[in-house]
């Protein structure tokens, strides 16, 4: 099976400093893959090579066999690569229902002339976008929010509405960098479980930047640990936590705890 993703050998320089030494992974379709590592690791710069975000100095990036890198960020998006960011950028001014329905949009293209004239099968396209929307919303537990201004989100729902638009987007392929943090641990549980339920529905590879290791080991299915932006190990949630090259240089004393804080 050719891997929706595929890293060979990936370098990325930033200035002076090789933030990813001659990284390598690949990721099944479907798949839920986490990334982490400590702080510096390099963990953002690899999601943001893969995007387009910043170039290669070295290496190879292929989405479904086909290469990427190189590519400019909005052709990357367009060849269905979407992700989540640290810090949510919403459209302030638009109603969070608007702001899904821009996610929705990349994923229900339909015929520029029927648009403008209002066609028959335009006007079907803005209803089945409508309740694709709100479906996601209310997935996320959004809908009573649907028609707030998003700049008047607390963090916490800004963070479930760039999930919520992200997935709207049935992208191939989503990169999730922090996707919970700034949830309450209830907000977080559910947040996850509804991505996971979404992504097997839609079919969409996630790849998950995540520092709350609660969350990581109950959404992943294979983790992938970096430092210095090199390789260090990889597995499942299961042995990645018991692996003495990632408690030495990540987990620590998290180690001991993580498997009695698994989320249900």
């Amino acid at each position: 099976m050719t891997p929706r993703l595929e890293l060979v050998d990936v370098d990325v320089r930033l200035g002076g400093v090789h933030a990813v030494r001659g990284l390598s992974l690949a990721v099944a379709p479907g798949e839920i893959r986490g990334l982490i590592g400590p702080n510096g690791a390099g963990k953002t710069t690899v999601i943001n090579a893969i995007t387009g975000a910043v170039p290669l100095a070295g290496g190879a990036i292929r989405l479904d066999g086909h290469d990427i890198a190189g590519l400019p960020a909005h052709e990357v998006s367009r060849r269905g690569v979407g992700r989540t960011f640290q810090h949510v950028e919403p459209f302030g001014d638009l109603s969070v229902l608007d702001n899904v329905l821009v996610g929705a949009g990349r994923s229900h293209r339909s015929h520029v002339v029927a648009q403008a004239l209002a066609l028959p099968r335009a006007r079907e396209r803005e209803r089945r976008l409508h309740a694709f929307a709100m479906e996601t919303l209310e997935a996320f537990g959004l809908a009573h929010v649907a028609y707030a201004r998003a700049d008047s989100l607390p963090f916490g729902l800004l963070k479930r509405m760039d999930l919520a638009r992200s997935m709207a987007a049935a992208p191939r392929l989503l990169l999730m960098d922090e996707p919970t943090s700034g949830m309450s641990e209830s907000e977080a549980d559910r947040a996850i479980a509804v991505a996971r339920e979404l992504a097997s529905a839609r079919d969409i590879t996630l790849i998950v930047v995540e520092h709350n290791m609660r969350v990581m080991m109950a959404l992943a299915e294979r983790i992938t640990v970096i430092q210095f932006g090199s390789f260090v190990a990889e597995g499942t949630p299961e042995q990645v936590q018991v692996d003495p090259l990632v408690v030495d240089a990540y987990l620590g004393e998290e180690a001991v705890d993580v498997d009695t804080a698994a989320v249900p």
